[in-house]
């Protein structure tokens, strides 16, 4: 049976603002030897993924520092503190696209970007019927086209490879599992 490692000792190394970094010392369950690992704190995440009455999904289109190219994806970012998760996807939705949906989004999924080494979770959500209804507010760092597209088309878009981010594909399955559908692959 798998156990929970101990943890022996904790120290920071960098803070970079969207996490920070931090060095843990644990002890094996069984041998009882003591290792190193890198964990990465960061504040929870949101992704949303608008869909408009006409069966469009409200995505958009930005630079990402990480790859260097341009990512499509679905409106999402941090939640800020005391701000609950569909507060924050609803914020980022409107704030990078314009678009807001009539009610309260849909909680999806909660899942972790990457345990093997951070320590948040992402929540996906979905809000329907959204339309555009005020405008943009972009952060100082954001550059962001809105690109509508309809909702059958996005199993070709991952298929194809232009949409390659893991969060934003989870969403989607975690969507088309709430329905009950599978695209066909």
């Amino acid at each position: 049976m798998i156990s929970k490692w101990k943890t022996i000792a904790a120290r920071s190394k960098h803070d970079y603002k969207i996490f920070s970094s931090h060095i843990v010392t644990r002890k094996h369950p069984d041998n009882s030897t003591n290792s190193d690992f890198v964990v990465l704190e960061s504040p929870d995440w949101v992704n949303i993924i608008p869909l408009t009455s006409d069966g469009e999904v409200v995505f958009v289109r930005q630079y990402r520092h990480g790859k260097d190219d341009i990512s499509l994806e679905i409106p999402g970012g941090l939640i800020d503190k005391g701000e609950q998760p569909y507060q924050a996807a609803e914020r980022e939705c409107i704030e990078e696209t314009g678009y807001a949906g009539t009610g309260e989004s849909i909680l999806l999924a909660e899942i972790e970007p990457n345990p093997a080494f951070m320590n948040n979770i992402c929540y996906c959500f979905l809000w329907t019927n959204c339309q555009l209804k005020s405008k943009i507010s972009f952060d100082a760092h954001e550059d962001i086209e809105t690109v509508l597209i309809p909702i059958q088309q996005v199993p070709e878009l991952i298929r194809s490879g232009m949409i390659q981010h893991s969060l934003v594909l989870n969403a989607f399955l975690h969507y088309w599992l709430s329905i009950g559908f599978i695209p066909e692959v």
